[in-house]
C-alpha cells in the first residue's frame, strides 16, 4: 500500500496593512478587527490602506474621482502592480453609523461588510452587472458568515 502524499495547505496571502482613522476614534473598529476582516477577505499578496473617514473627506473623495456629490459608504482604489493587490479603501463612519442604524445591525458588522466589499473590489470583483454582483453578494455572505456575522443581504 502506497502512501498517499499530504497536501500542503497554501500559506495564507501576506498582508501589508496600514490603517488609517480621519476622524476621532469614538465607536470606530480596532486595528486588529480592520485586519481580521480584510484577511478573511484576502485572496491574494496584498498592500491596502484603509482609511476610516469623515463625511466631508467621503464627499470629496466621491465628488473627485467619481463624479458624485455626496459621501458614500466605501470607496476602493485600485493601483496595479502584478500580482500583488494594491490599493486604498476608505470608509466613511458617519455613513456606517447611519446605515447601521437603518438595518438595525451593530456597527462592527457594518464595518466588516464594507471592508470586506472593499477589498473584494481590489481584487477584481464587481457589482455593475447583475451576474456580476449575485457573485459578489454571495462571496461577501460567505465571508462574513464565516467570521460570525448575520448574512449581509437576508432576501437572498
Amino acid at each position: 500500500m502506497s502512501a498517499t502524499p499530504k497536501r500542503r495547505p497554501s500559506p495564507a496571502p501576506s498582508l501589508q496593512l496600514s490603517v488609517q482613522y480621519g476622524v476621532q476614534p469614538a465607536h470606530l473598529p480596532t486595528r486588529g478587527a480592520l485586519r481580521r476582516w480584510t484577511r478573511a477577505a484576502l485572496m491574494r499578496n496584498a498592500r491596502i490602506t484603509l482609511r476610516i473617514v469623515g463625511a466631508r473627506e467621503a464627499r470629496a473623495l466621491n465628488r473627485r474621482f467619481r463624479g458624485r456629490d455626496y459621501a458614500t459608504n466605501v470607496l476602493s482604489f485600485c493601483y496595479p502592480d502584478g500580482d500583488a493587490v494594491n490599493g486604498d479603501i476608505a470608509i466613511c463612519a458617519p455613513v456606517v453609523a447611519r446605515e447601521a442604524r437603518t438595518l438595525r445591525i451593530p456597527r462592527a458588522a457594518r464595518y466588516a461588510h464594507l471592508t470586506v466589499h472593499g477589498v473584494l473590489h481590489l481584487q477584481g470583483y464587481d457589482h455593475e452587472r447583475p451576474r456580476e454582483a449575485l457573485r459578489m453578494e454571495r462571496l461577501e455572505a460567505r465571508i462574513l458568515t464565516a467570521l460570525g456575522y448575520a448574512h449581509p443581504y437576508p432576501d437572498e
